[in-house]
Formats: C-alpha cells, sequence, structure tokens
C-alpha cells in the first residue's frame, strides 16, 4: 500500500514538473527567435512581421516616408496626419489622473489631429480632480472631454466599447492611468499603419520606479522577458502576440471588425487581441519605444494585479482555444498560441509540484529501495535553465537596458533567485484565479491601486486605496511557509537532501508574501 501512495505521489509530481518543463522549453523556444531578431537587425536583414492569412484592407492613413529605413510621418500640415483618439479610462486615481492628462496633452502632434476622452468611471475626488484639468487643457485650445457613464457596466471593457461611439479617431490610442507616455508617442506609433494589415502597435513599458523596492524590482525582472523575449520572438516566430491593455494604437477598422471590445473576461486586451488576429490583423511590437509606468509598490496591489490577470488569462484561454484549433492557423502556431493562452495555468503546476514534493522526500527511500533513481529528477533541469537563459537575455542582453553589462549582470545574478522564490509564493493566490476562471466564476474588475510613487523618497502609507482585507488565502501562505520550512527540517533530519533547496526557496516564498501582505495591509 506504500508503494501505491508513493508511485502516485511521484506521478503527481512527475507530470507536474514535465508541465513546467514543457513551458519552460516553449518560452525558449520565443528566445531563438528574439536572438534571431537581432541578429537580423544587426545584418540589416530584418523582416516586416507576418501573421497567417494577413488580408489586403483600405488604409486611410497618412503619407509615410523612410528614413534610416524607420517610417516617420512627413512634415506636412492637415490631412497628412491621421486623425488619433485617445482613449484614458480610469476608475478613482486620485493620485495619477492629473500627470496622465498632462503627459497626453503634452504630445507632439498637431493638435486638430488628435482628442481626448478621459473615460472617468470614478466614484471619489478623482472624478473632480479630472474635471478641472480638463476646463484648464479645454481653456488652451485642447480638444479633450470628460466622458462619464451613469452606471460602470463591464468595467474597463465597457468603458472603451461604450466610448467607441463618440471616438472620431481612425486610430485609438489607449492609456492607463498609471502611464507617462512621451510627447512623441504618436508620431512613434502611427507611421506603421502604414502596411494595411498592421491592426495594432504595441509599446514596450518602461518602470518610472523600479528600484523603489524588492517588489518593484522583481516585478520589472518579469515585465522585461515578456516586453522583450516573448513579444518579438513571437512577431519573429510568425506567431499571435498581444495588446497589453495600455501604451498601444489600434486601428478603428480593427477593433470592430474583429468584433469590439467585450466583457466577458477580465483580460480584455488579450481577448480581443486574439480575435483580430484570427481575422487575419497583425500586431506590430515597437521594442525600441518605452512608455514610462508605475509598478504597484505594496503586496495586496500587485497580488489583485496578478489575481486578475491570471483568472483573465484562464477566462480567455477557456473562451478562445477552441476557436484557435478550428481555425486556419498551421499547428506550429496553433501550439504556441496554446501556450500563450495557458500561461497563467502554469502557476497551478508550481503550486502542485510544490506541494506534493513534501511526501515525496519521505517516499523516496521506499522508492530507491525498488530501484527508482533520482537521476531521474536530472532530466527536468532544461526548464530551469532555459528559463535562466530568458531572464538573462531580457534583463541583461536586451538592447533597449541602459546599464553597464556589469552592473546589469550583478543585478539579474543577486534578484533572479528572490524572484524565483517569490513567483512561488504567489502560486497559490495565482492558482485560485486560474481555477475561478477556468470554472467560469464571474468576478469584478479589481483596479490595481496607483500612488504616485517615483522615488525612494514617496510613500504611500495611509494612502486612500490601501485594503484592510484579510483573505483566506493569505491566512494559508502563512500555512504554506510553515510548511515548507518543516520540509526543510525534516529533510536534513533523515539526511535526504534531494528537495533541500526547493522547499527552502518555497518556504522564504510563501513567507515573504505572507510577510509583505500583513505589513501593507496594517499601513492602510
Amino acid at each position: 500500500m506504500t508503494l501505491v501512495i508513493a508511485y502516485s505521489v511521484l506521478a503527481i509530481y512527475t507530470i507536474s514538473l514535465f508541465y513546467i518543463t514543457v513551458y519552460c522549453v516553449m518560452q525558449f523556444n520565443l528566445l531563438y527567435h528574439y536572438k534571431r531578431h537581432q541578429r537580423e537587425v544587426a545584418l540589416g536583414l530584418q523582416r516586416e512581421p507576418s501573421v497567417p492569412k494577413a488580408k489586403a484592407v483600405s488604409s486611410r492613413a497618412a503619407e509615410l516616408v523612410l528614413e534610416g529605413g524607420t517610417p516617420v510621418l512627413e512634415e506636412e500640415p492637415g490631412e497628412a496626419y491621421p486623425f488619433v483618439t485617445v482613449q484614458l479610462p480610469i476608475y478613482n486615481e486620485f493620485y495619477v489622473i492629473e500627470r496622465l492628462i498632462d503627459a497626453v496633452a503634452a504630445f507632439d502632434y498637431p493638435r486638430d489631429r488628435f482628442e481626448i476622452h478621459v473615460l472617468d468611471d470614478s466614484t471619489d475626488e478623482t472624478v473632480e480632480v479630472v474635471r478641472k484639468r480638463v476646463a484648464h487643457y479645454r481653456a488652451q485650445g485642447v480638444n479633450i472631454r470628460q466622458v462619464q457613464r451613469k452606471k460602470r457596466q463591464g468595467y474597463k471593457a465597457g468603458a472603451l466599447r461604450d466610448a467607441m461611439e463618440i471616438a472620431e479617431g481612425e486610430f485609438i490610442a489607449i492609456f492607463d492611468a498609471d502611464f507617462l507616455p512621451r510627447p512623441d508617442f504618436l508620431k512613434q506609433t502611427i507611421p506603421y499603419f502604414q502596411d494595411p494589415v498592421i491592426g495594432v502597435v504595441q509599446t514596450r513599458w518602461e518602470h518610472i520606479n523600479q528600484d523603489y523596492s524588492l517588489i518593484t524590482k522583481l516585478q520589472a525582472l518579469q515585465l522585461n522577458v515578456h516586453f522583450t523575449v516573448e513579444q518579438v520572438g513571437r512577431m519573429t516566430g510568425e506567431y499571435l502576440l498581444q495588446f497589453n491593455g495600455t501604451a498601444g494604437v489600434w486601428r478603428r477598422e480593427t477593433i470592430e471588425d474583429a468584433g469590439g471590445w467585450e466583457a466577458d473576461t477580465l483580460t480584455e486586451d488579450l481577448d480581443l487581441s486574439i480575435r483580430a488576429q484570427l481575422k487575419g490583423w497583425k500586431i506590430f511590437f515597437r521594442e525600441e519605444v518605452g512608455s514610462p509606468a508605475e509598478l504597484p509598490v505594496e503586496m495586496n496591489a500587485l497580488k489583485s494585479q496578478q489575481f486578475r490577470w491570471m483568472k483573465g488569462g484562464a477566462e480567455t484561454a477557456r473562451k478562445m482555444l477552441p476557436t484557435v484549433w478550428s481555425s486556419n492557423l498551421t499547428l506550429n502556431q496553433k501550439i504556441h498560441a496554446t501556450s500563450h493562452l495557458l500561461a497563467s495555468t502554469i502557476f497551478a503546476f508550481v503550486f502542485i509540484t510544490g506541494v506534493s514534493s513534501v511526501p515525496l522526500l519521505f517516499f523516496l527511500g521506499d522508492l530507491i529501495h525498488v530501484g527508482f533513481s533520482k537521476d531521474f529528477f536530472a532530466y527536468f533541469l532544461v526548464g530551469l535553465l532555459s528559463i535562466i537563459a530568458v531572464y538573462y537575455v531580457a534583463n541583461v542582453q536586451a538592447p533597449v537596458h541602459r546599464h553597464s553589462y556589469g552592473k546589469a549582470l550583478y543585478k539579474f545574478v543577486s534578484l533572479f533567485p528572490m524572484f524565483l522564490s517569490l513567483s512561488m509564493g504567489l502560486a497559490l493566490h495565482n492558482t485560485v484565479a486560474v481555477i475561478e476562471g477556468w470554472r467560469g466564476k464571474q468576478s469584478p474588475f479589481v483596479r490595481t491601486p496607483k500612488f504616485n510613487i517615483k522615488g525612494m523618497g514617496d510613500s504611500f502609507r495611509s494612502s486612500k486605496y490601501l485594503t484592510q482585507q484579510l483573505t483566506w488565502t493569505t491566512i494559508l501562505e502563512g500555512a504554506l511557509a510553515l510548511y515548507f520550512t518543516a520540509a526543510v527540517v525534516g529533510g536534513i533530519y533523515i539526511q535526504n537532501t534531494t528537495f533541500l533547496v526547493f522547499h527552502l526557496m518555497l518556504a522564504l516564498g510563501y513567507g515573504a508574501i505572507f510577510y509583505y501582505t500583513l505589513r501593507h495591509r496594517s499601513q492602510a
């Protein structure tokens, strides 16, 4: 009976670890395409990205000229510049909305060729802040208005959907409240719509406060992977990309052709991205164009953001995977689209791997006695090596980084182990989100509060948007920290160090998540 249980635990652990390894190898494939893209750029062989079944569509985009191989707007007045609607969907952003409006109003683009719509669903003092700032810029001749709805139906997706009725732009630029786009943003993105099959131009997120704390440093480490290796790798490999919800521009015709914004998932951006590309449109990613933004600085805000992303990813996978597999994409594209849509599910397998590794530790003696070799686990090191390579390239080698190689390498080596530990510590929280997403459980769109934190001297303490709620997952995170600490002690006691480092990282990860959650909650 003991061997039956032992083999069952081993099977659960191995299947979960195999899933994680396959995902990591898929990421390595994107790294291969990212490096291929860099080689093509270096050799002057860069190709325009494409997607299957890209259709020819009419376009009223501006006349363009090539300057050093990069499309730019001709310096001509009037109709040479296409009309753009800039949408700012917000909800209770008292601390950051003023700076966003200031940044967008300063766009270096003809004033009569763009309009700004502040899609304001706020229920607090933000409404008055927006009203005053809009009035200020309207007095200066800026085409800006505050758009309010009677009911916040559909949350962000609903605001974007409803605002399409009053938008006059041929192109729709979108920014969340925590962004600070540069003045030349439109001139850096609109020219790429000269290609009639490009439906979206997405820019890279930059981080104005990444050095504020350990939490922000680790977030930047992860986001840098998506906005270098993943996006460029998918574009170069001709896989499906995604619009990231902000810091990008849509062709209006693309939104309409793909069926418009839908509020049945928490990641309306990923949902519409997939639907648009299945219609034949392309997403063009500009790695070299950065859009600065503020990272969440406290644990509860980070967890609410992670929950929305993970649950929304699962909801979109549940919704779109059947359509992807019934489409005329190639098999390789379908596989990569599946990996992309199932990215959030990786946390469920990380959680299962961690929990099952503890009983496995104590069953290893019985398994070894009947011929099982611990060397079997060495095969899965390919996954760890793959993910190390991906994060190394994204955070050290990517050309968008401004630090010296030595400084970037030191930062990566010191942060990456902590990143792995805290990522594993978020596994329970994110697994709950994924399960809810796959079950189809509905929940509101919970915004991620931002506090205008730019430097070390800024503080979020006593800010109005801090949460005081203590959830059952936080209590379980504390219990899991003790669970894996006991596993470390137990492994040393029975003189089996097979999982010692793994369990130590899990104990530290869950412990850190538990500690920061309580600490930041107490500051509310």
